[in-house]
């Protein structure tokens, strides 16, 4: 399946974008971007360099993927939402070698308008909020709002929230995939 470029588009030469990506109107993608199968880059996206992104991301309108970030698998960065790669930028200080390396792990989503604040690692699919801002690592599953961001309960990997506490032990059945999950330690898992 080839790759699909609107003509408005610029795709650096080198860039690598993998089969049944499609890239819409007026996105960037830069020589160095390692881009996998079947991901969608909506209008006005940009992505750097030193960028990697795995299968089946979705990337929608007006998203920025700066230099330092990586995407794994199966994730969703919603309308409008923000990564960085500088913690403390001034305009009239050059700091590009002290990128902070973000890591997006696999089936995550970022909901619209939501800010990741560099250096920080989302756990496999973990939910940030629509407006939320990261600026610290997300445990997989957790389920983000606000800002900064807090945990307020988990959600499971088909995108629905799971009726677990915060804390304590114990299993759950997703209601919709009949999924297991186990929550001990302060972590859960799909069982």
């Amino acid at each position: 399946m080839a790759v699909s470029i609107h003509p408005s588009a610029i795709v650096d030469e080198g860039a690598q974008i993998g089969d049944g990506s499609r890239v819409w109107h007026f996105a960037h993608i830069c020589a160095g971007a390692r881009i996998g199968e079947r991901c969608s880059f909506g209008q006005n996206v940009f992505v750097g360099n030193d960028v990697t992104i795995g299968n089946n991301v979705k990337v929608q309108n007006n998203v920025s993927i700066y230099d330092a970030v990586h995407i794994e698998d199966d994730v969703f960065c919603g309308p409008s939402m923000v990564f960085t790669n500088v913690y403390n930028p001034r305009s009239a200080v050059t700091r590009k070698d002290e990128y902070r390396v973000t890591r997006v792990k696999k089936g995550a989503t970022l909901g619209a308008n939501s800010t990741i604040i560099c250096g920080v690692t989302i756990g496999e699919y973990a939910f940030v909020a629509a407006g939320a801002v990261i600026n610290r690592d997300v445990k997989c599953f957790a389920l983000m709002v606000g800002v900064p961001a807090r945990q307020i309960g988990w959600m499971g990997r088909y995108g629905e929230r799971l009726d677990l506490p915060l804390e304590g032990d114990g299993f759950y059945v997703c209601s919709v995939t009949g999924d297991r999950y186990l929550l001990a330690d302060g972590m859960v898992q799909c069982l």
